[in-house]
């Protein structure tokens, strides 16, 4: 049958916390919690697209897209994370389906942009850039990217919804 991408459905969600946390468990640049991030910005109402990979029952990948806030006033723009995939199923493509399908809803819901944090190497294939007048404090510049879609990228510091400090379920 092959991956199919769907909106996250209330019987994913246990699963969908199983597989983050083992899509991240030997990442080095993480901070364990993406889990508890993904869990925080549904109980809080901020995830605006939540998109599962299956195959047939199965869920092998998961993207979180939420709002995210600009110094300037810019409005409609979101960050995309966790993207998470299992482990033994990376490199088939699934992150890449995710990828488009999340930014591909974030257009139809007329969004002005969408900006990650991660490897500009990956991300750069989806119209990802670093851009030096958007910054998210603390970070090296060249893996806080942003994309937009036919909007001008704004000016000013991104600030992430705080289900993002999240440490527990």
């Amino acid at each position: 049958m092959g991956i199919h991408i769907r909106n996250e459905q209330a019987a994913d969600v246990d699963a969908i916390a199983r597989l983050t946390e083992a899509a991240f468990r030997s990442e080095p640049h993480s901070s364990h919690t993406e889990q508890f991030i993904v869990n925080a910005l549904r109980r809080d109402g901020q995830l605006t697209v939540s998109l599962v990979a299956a195959e047939d029952d199965d869920i092998v990948g998961h993207v979180a897209i939420s709002p995210v806030t600009i110094s300037s006033g810019a409005s409609a723009w979101y960050g995309l994370g966790p993207i998470s995939v299992l482990p033994e199923r990376q490199g088939q493509g699934i992150g890449t389906k995710l990828m488009k399908a999340a930014l591909g809803e974030l257009q139809r819901l007329g969004s002005a942009g969408c900006v990650v944090l991660g490897n500009p190497a990956y991300y750069g294939r989806f119209g990802f850039k670093a851009h030096a007048r958007l910054v998210l404090p603390g970070v090296p510049q060249e893996y806080f990217q942003a994309v937009a879609f036919g909007a001008e990228i704004p000016v000013g510091e991104v600030r992430y919804q705080q289900a993002f400090d999240a440490k527990l379920s």
